[in-house]
């Protein structure tokens, strides 16, 4: 995973102007109109419910932006609590939700740049089209330019813009008449039933607060900012909404509304015919509204543009995306790739579908509306979870039902959208599970809360839930898993820091895990009952490995498992899990728990992966040593020792030991062997003489002997003599013994090759 970050250049005033620019731009200037018609004089009811629903999602993305201020918003949040797959289910819904708002915005400042410009007519592409494409590229450049430049446009926009709205509504106040405002048919001529079908026209014009999120990374003081901005920007444009739209409806009789216009037609009429001729007031007041619809499209494609590249920038970091896109630029420190390509999306859109405006505004709200689900669902995980590095500085009241109502009325306004549009945004969810099935899995940087937490509750929960979870958890982003079966606090650390070497040098991830043998005469169900001190001193013991993992730099995730056996559940869970190898430490005994009769039948089998089984409590690892006479075990032997000598730097020493006479053929044999496993800086010693004493010798001036294990099968090894077992009852230095398992006849497996 990348370990860039943006910079800190946005304060609580530019990052409010951001969600505002956003949404004042034109939902207000143009849907007013659309859904007069669809609603009637209660359409302003209509724009105050999708206020409401905006602000209760608004408190969850405030929580979510607090306790995460990261580059993504939504996106990062639902990735790390949901997993990868509705990672991508988000990601890429947010990222073409915002692509289709920002072409839509686009088209509206095209619409009004061709009142005062004449543009073009191309082909393919009609005037509108042609000041879309314009005012895309302009943008796109801004955004290239950084946050900082970003937020400095979009103050002076906003402020613009909403002090011409302000002398609107004033003029709008002193022509109000509540007759025109009821009309003939009364304040609901169609029925409240009108009032959702259209909130979800005019949702469109709500979709900036949580755009603020996403850019909460470059945030000064997210703690306090974040919520600030984004409650605030959603409560003062559901008012501004409110008056606005009431203003138009008392001016102009809601049947009279212009569908493309209002605003502007509503100050046409509102401006006293006192001042000057009434001709020059009309022209005045439509130029002006008309140069204010410019500043409104303008701030909020700015705006959706920074937060779109922004999105995608955070999907090239976690590997649902390529990774190609996380370079930033060296001057602006903006992800200039990211935002190029968003770009080429938006011209595009503008460019296919920029004739039907509609369409564009709505697939943006149906994909936004589910990633809106989608959040306050990742927030009932992390609350659910208890994470300790979740800890946000604002959270929702009247927790749960907070967030599962933001969840249940984001869904439940998706149906009343139009067919097309669920269809189109249904498209794209689809085309996002596909996506993550074949790349985004493989490449993917981490499992997501919610697998976590099935994992550790998974004997609660129905055997379908946990297959449905391990079917869908990325496969190889994070390279092997190292499972270390941890069991004593004095081994803990010598374990974990082989596990962390390991791991850090093949990019992989450490999983420990502690085996709590329950008697046979309890039940695992009595034991989970009753669970309170084994959890307190399981928990204390990984938390310990947990922090010696991380040294290495590598993932880490933690398992407590109950259970009646011993060796044979360290077996099942590096099946369970996937482990490519497994860490633990030699009890002693040539049995270490549950019943002997179940861990010769266990042995019986081949292993499931590497493992590694170290003799000592304690490790340092400057020096260490390897005898080596080949086979698949020596090739492990030599992988931990590179991993030891590149990640805390030990030095490696390669031991052969030949006949007399042969010293000659084992100096050839150690040198291509030292070549063939990239330790050519390692110092090599041939030497004669019975095999055991001769590592007995050399291993008093190492560290630790790294022993690979012979042909012989694992059942005779332990129930008759063997070199391996010899050495970690003679040697005073710490012995590791590496098995690589490799095909068995049954023969083989029980009594070594004969």
């Amino acid at each position: 995973m990348s370990d860039t970050e943006l910079a800190k250049d946005l304060g609580l005033v530019s990052a409010m102007t951001i969600g505002i620019g956003t949404m004042i731009g034109a939902g207000i200037f143009v849907l007013p109109g659309v859904a007069a018609n669809e609603a009637g004089p209660i359409v302003v009811v209509s724009f105050v419910v999708g206020g409401i629903i905006a602000m209760v999602n608004a408190l969850s993305v405030s929580e979510l932006g607090t306790a995460m201020p990261k580059a993504g918003g939504g996106y990062y949040y639902i990735n790390r609590a949901l997993g990868p797959l509705f990672g991508s289910v988000a990601g890429m819904g947010d990222w073409m939700g915002l692509a289709f708002a920002s072409a839509f915005y686009c088209i509206g400042f095209g619409q009004y740049l061709a009142v005062f410009v004449s543009l073009p007519d191309l082909p393919f592409l009609n005037p509108i089209q042609v000041g879309a494409l314009v005012a895309g590229v302009v943008f796109v450049a801004v955004n290239y330019l950084g946050a900082k430049e970003t937020g400095g446009v979009q103050n002076v926009i906003v402020f613009v813009l909403l002090s011409i709205l302000t002398a609107f509504a004033v003029a709008g106040f002193f022509s109000f008449d509540y007759a025109t405002l009821a009309g003939d048919g009364g304040l609901a001529p169609f029925g409240t039933g009108a009032i959702l079908p259209a909130t979800a026209v005019v949702f469109v014009s709500f979709l900036g607060y949580a755009k603020i999120a996403t850019v909460a990374e470059e945030l000064k003081n997210p703690g306090r900012n974040l919520p600030i901005a984004i409650v605030g920007s959603v409560g003062i444009v559901t008012v501004i909404y409110a008056v606005l739209v009431t203003t138009m409806l008392g001016v102009v009789p809601w049947s009279e509304l212009s569908l493309d216009a209002p605003v502007a037609q509503a100050a046409e009429l509102s401006f006293p015919a006192s001042i000057g001729p009434v001709g020059g007031v009309a022209a005045a007041a439509a130029a002006v509204m008309t140069a204010g619809a410019l500043l409104a499209t303008a701030s909020s494609a700015n705006a959706s543009i920074l937060a779109s590249a922004r999105i995608n920038f955070a999907m090239g970091r976690d590997g649902i995306v390529t990774n190609w896109l996380n370079e930033l630029h060296p001057d602006y420190s903006t992800p200039y790739r990211s935002i190029f390509l968003t770009g080429g999306l938006i011209v595009v859109f503008i460019a296919a579908l920029g004739r039907d405006i509609e369409v564009l505004a709505k697939a943006a709200s149906v994909l936004h509306l589910i990633v809106y689900a989608l959040m306050n669902a990742a927030l009932i995980v992390f609350r659910e979870a208890d994470l300790p590095e979740y800890d946000p500085d604002f959270t929702v009241p009247l927790y749960p039902v907070t967030p599962i109502l933001g969840a249940v009325l984001s869904l439940g306004l998706v149906a009343f959208m139009d067919a097309i549009e669920i269809a189109l945004s249904g498209a794209f969810v689809v085309a996002a599970v596909l996506w993550y099935f074949l790349y985004a899995r493989r490449e993917a940087t981490e499992d997501g809360v919610l697998s976590q937490l099935i994992r550790e509750r998974e004997d609660a929960l129905p055997d379908q839930v946990v297959t449905a979870t391990d079917a869908v958890a990325p496969t190889g982003t994070e390279g092997p898993t190292v499972m270390v079966a941890v069991a004593n606090p004095r081994t803990e650390s010598a374990l974990m820091t082989l596990a962390g070497a390991v791991a850090s040098q093949a990019g992989g991830r450490v999983l420990a895990t502690h085996v709590v043998t329950v008697p046979d005469q309890t039940s695992l169900a009595a034991a989970a009952e009753n669970r309170e001190r084994i959890d307190d001193s399981s928990e204390a013991l990984l938390d310990a490995a947990k922090a010696d993992a991380e040294r290495f730099g590598v993932p880490v995730e933690t398992r407590t498992i109950l259970s009646h056996r011993g060796l044979e559940e360290v077996f099942d869970a590096a099946e369970t899990h996937d482990a490519d190898t497994v860490v633990m430490g030699y009890g002693g005994t040539r049995f270490v728990g549950g019943r002997i009769e179940a861990a010769i039948d266990e042995l019986t089998h081949d292993l499931p992966c590497d493992f590694l089984v170290l003799d000592g409590r304690e490790l340092s690892v400057s020096n260490v040593l390897v005898p080596t006479a080949g086979g698949g075990s020596s090739d492990l032997s030599a992988e931990v020792a590179k991993a030891l000598r590149d990640t805390v730097g030990a030095g490696v020493s390669l031991l052969h030991v030949v006949e007399d006479g042969e010293e000659a053929t084992g100096r050839e044999f150690l040198d291509g062997w030292a070549a063939d496993h990239g330790l050519t800086d390692a110092e090599l010693h041939v030497e004669t003489g019975d095999v055991e004493s001769v590592i007995g010798r050399l291993s008093e001036d190492h560290d630790l002997v790294l022993i690979g294990a012979t042909d012989r099968g694992l059942l005779s090894r332990i129930v008759s003599d063997s070199l391996a077992f010899d050495i970690v009852d003679s040697l005073e230095t710490p012995v590791l013994l590496a098995e690589r398992p490799r095909p068995r006849s049954l023969w083989e497996r029980l009594f070594g090759r004969r």
